[in-house]
């Protein structure tokens, strides 16, 4: 599948198409819905939320985003830059560190704000994890993406739903050749200009939250074929991702 459009991509990022493509490929079978609906780079800056499956599924949405004509600059747990040879891909491919419980955490929306005015797209999975949901509906989110909202409010926020790449299961010689379908549905983009000048309190971080993560699952509902739950499964505990 060609992309939608063809920005300029430095070394870095097109080093990272060069690794994930095969990789990608060879693992999964792949169909993409509403590609045209991703806004063209030529229209500005944009959030693109995400459910997340498994871990492997952050390979497949930067294929994703790069078929739709956008480069991918994805908010990653800060541990991941310290690792060798990917945290330099990492920082060379202009990816953003979170900085979690820290002093710093402020700092990445600010850098995910910078780049929304550079007219970059942001991609950020509101869940902060994979979900905990028994039957792997999106759950409820944390409210960083709704900060993000507050302070690039005309930033149109587009819904992405998965399905598919956490029935991958564990590597094996039986698996070999056999590829799993991967699935993703673009919704239309949420203006939610609304917001601008809203306060930062707590309920309307979840208003903002909930109302993108319903658009997320909407789509999710779309691939699965069938209806989604009303409500957002509530993790018993606080999860977070090892660095």
């Amino acid at each position: 599948m060609s992309r939608l459009h063809r920005p300029k991509a430095g070394f870095w990022i097109r080093l990272c198409v060069v690794l994930i493509y095969p990789v990608v490929g060879t693992i999964f079978r792949i169909r993409w819905r509403h590609l045209e609906r991703v806004p063209a780079p030529e229209s500005g800056g944009m959030i693109m939320a995400l459910n997340h499956l498994s871990q492997i599924d952050t390979l497949l949405m930067a294929r994703f985003v790069w078929q739709s004509g956008r480069i991918p600059r994805f908010m990653i747990k800060s541990g991941v830059f310290g690792w060798p040879v990917i945290g330099r891909i990492m920082r060379g491919a202009g990816q953003i560190p979170v900085h979690r419980g820290t002093t710093d955490a402020s700092r990445s929306l600010r850098d995910a704000v910078v780049a929304l005015e550079q007219g970059q797209a942001i991609i950020i999975y509101p869940e902060g994890t994979t979900t905990k949901d028994p039957t792997n509906w999106p759950m409820q989110a944390k409210t960083g993406i709704a900060r993000l909202v507050l302070l690039s409010p005309d930033t149109p926020v587009v819904p992405v739903g998965q399905w598919g790449p956490h029935r991958m299961g564990r590597p094996s010689l039986a698996r070999l050749g056999k590829r799993r379908t991967a699935q993703a549905s673009v919704g239309e983009p949420l203006d939610l200009s609304h917001w601008r000048g809203a306060e930062e309190t707590a309920d309307n971080l979840r208003a903002i939250t909930d109302e993108i993560m319903s658009a997320v699952r909407d789509q999710v509902a779309e691939l699965r074929g069938e209806p989604a739950p009303t409500e957002f499964f509530v993790p018993t505990r606080k999860y977070v991702d090892k660095a």
